[in-house]
């Protein structure tokens, strides 16, 4: 069964709509109008191996704030909905990425329990008109709507474009690990028998 979802969310602030496939190749069309944004999900994507689109439209005459937080809820509901039943996945996944002088790690648990850890200090405040505390802020919202739990960490950088494009990256690769399949599991990997 494909596991594949739509989903459209429409409010005051923002429209947005998100297609996902969990067993893609990485390739993706995204387009918002914040193309920092656009860019650090081509690469969640990519090592991912998601296929996704996006289309995100919002008030960012006031801030990218609107626009970054709805995507990321989105993009957790088109997760939790394409992942269904969550039966014979791997449930777990954690990987380093490094990205010349950074060094990131994220760990991932499909647990059915919204969490996040978050620790990554930026050299600067904003990588060109993105201001980097909405970093936290997507992943937040993230977290949330897929209802797993994220431990996000820079453990290293001085670049502040290359910190958060290596979190990206290990947030995908270990999202990758963790839907995959295990041919050894039989059913909902957890004593509960749910996740």
């Amino acid at each position: 069964m494909a596991r594949t979802a739509e989903v459209y969310r429409k409010t005051g602030e923002t429209e947005i709509k998100v297609k996902m496939n969990l067993d893609g190749q990485g390739e993706n069309k995204i387009t918002t109008q914040v193309f920092f944004l656009n860019h650090m999900l081509d690469l969640f994507s990519r090592h991912g191996l998601f296929d996704l689109e996006v289309d995100g439209k919002g008030d960012i005459e006031v801030d990218f704030h609107h626009l970054v937080e709805d995507v990321g809820i989105v993009l957790g509901q088109a997760f939790l909905k394409a992942l269904g039943n969550k039966e014979g996945i791997k449930r777990y996944g954690t990987f380093y990425v490094p990205m010349d002088e950074a060094l990131a790690f994220c760990s991932v648990d499909i647990s059915g329990r919204p969490y996040i850890y978050f620790d990554a200090e930026f050299s600067r405040d904003k990588v060109g008109e993105f201001d980097v505390e909405l970093v936290k802020e997507f992943f937040v919202a993230f977290a949330n709507n897929a209802r797993i739990t994220i431990h996000l960490e820079v453990v290293r950088g001085e670049n502040t474009h290359h910190m958060i494009e290596a979190l990206f990256k290990a947030f995908g690769r270990a999202l990758r690990e963790a839907v995959a399949f295990d041919p050894r599991e039989k059913g909902v990997p957890s004593t509960k028998g749910v996740l």
